[in-house]
């Protein structure tokens, strides 16, 4: 107990002396700024993964930029309009925890009716193909998991699954399956788990539990309009599409903080869960704008097999 209470007293002295070196708030001129913002609300937001899918955005002559800019936390909040309306658009940065981080300033910061997702994808779905656009109706985050122990099975019950943190609803990965030559890997199963929410119309402290994201039905109804839209298949006269590219909407996508550049594991995703995206940072933005109330949709362009 005294060695408890001495290590409590020393972590509490390094914070007093680290104080004002550790103070996180945002600056009193940001707020002004974030204030004088939120009058001329409210806005879509905008969130795009990386600056190379940023830039032919800001570059496009549909966006208007205003002389607003807000730096917070590490990220820039750009203001203007898009075909006259007005937007905040802001980088994550790579993968789920940036995206996640990202999305929940823009909608705890800004006055912002809705949010709109886009960059591009790995395409797990065989009746798709590179250049297409899909639009999911579901996203999820697939790279929560419960690593089932050597010599357990699909009957067997998983670690904390009785206290209702994990579950074998959703289903698993067998390595066994994928192994050469073996009847058996040690690597054994990988449960897909469901992700904790606290919804912002909930009980504080009270989880929840999703897998899959819906976005919302008002934007993927609209979004059927972009199906007759006809993309370019050519670059130049030299670089081609194979095929004519499309807008389709679809059933569903998912993200994992892991680049995925793997067949075997591709063709499995698609076999179980009929994904068609795959990348990311989708899941992160439909989690943080599910949990928050707020209307989301994500357009991915399919650059590559995943």
């Amino acid at each position: 107990m005294n060695v408890v209470k001495g290590v409590f007293l020393i972590v509490l002295s390094l914070l007093t002396v680290n104080e004002n070196h550790a103070n996180a708030a945002i600056p009193t001129k940001t707020h002004k700024l974030i204030n004088k913002a939120n009058i001329n609300g409210p806005y879509l937001g905008l969130v795009i993964p990386n600056q190379f899918e940023l830039n032919p955005l800001l570059q496009h002559p549909t966006y208007k930029p205003s002389n607003l800019t807000i730096h917070v936390s590490g990220r820039r909040f750009r203001f203007g309009t898009v075909a006259g309306e007005k937007v905040i658009l802001v980088m994550t940065g790579l993968a789920m925890i940036n995206a996640g981080i990202t999305t929940q300033l823009l909608v705890t910061l800004f006055n912002v009716k809705g949010v709109i997702h886009y960059g591009i994808a790995g395409n797990a779905n065989p009746s798709l193909n590179i250049g297409d656009v899909a639009i999911p109706r579901y996203w999820s985050h697939s790279a929560l998991w419960n690593w089932q122990r050597y010599g357990h099975g699909p009957e067997n019950e998983l670690a904390l699954e009785a206290g209702g943190d994990y579950t074998r609803e959703i289903g698993y990965i067998k390595f066994a399956n994928y192994s050469i030559k073996k009847s058996d890997n040690i690597l054994n199963n990988v449960w897909y788990q469901p992700e904790e929410i606290f919804p912002i119309d909930g009980t504080p402290e009270e989880r929840q539990h999703v897998f899959w994201v819906p976005v919302d039905s008002h934007y993927f109804t609209l979004a059927k309009k972009l199906e007759d839209v006809t993309l370019e298949k050519c670059l130049n006269a030299t670089l081609c599409l194979s095929h004519p590219p499309k807008i389709t909407r679809v059933s569903r996508g998912t993200s994992a903080s892991i680049y995925l550049d793997n067949a075997a594991y591709r063709s499995f995703i698609y076999d179980k869960f009929k994904v068609s995206p795959v990348e990311m940072e989708s899941a992160a933005v439909a989690l943080i704008c599910h949990q928050q109330r707020l209307p989301f949709i994500t357009f991915r362009a399919l650059s590559d097999l995943a």
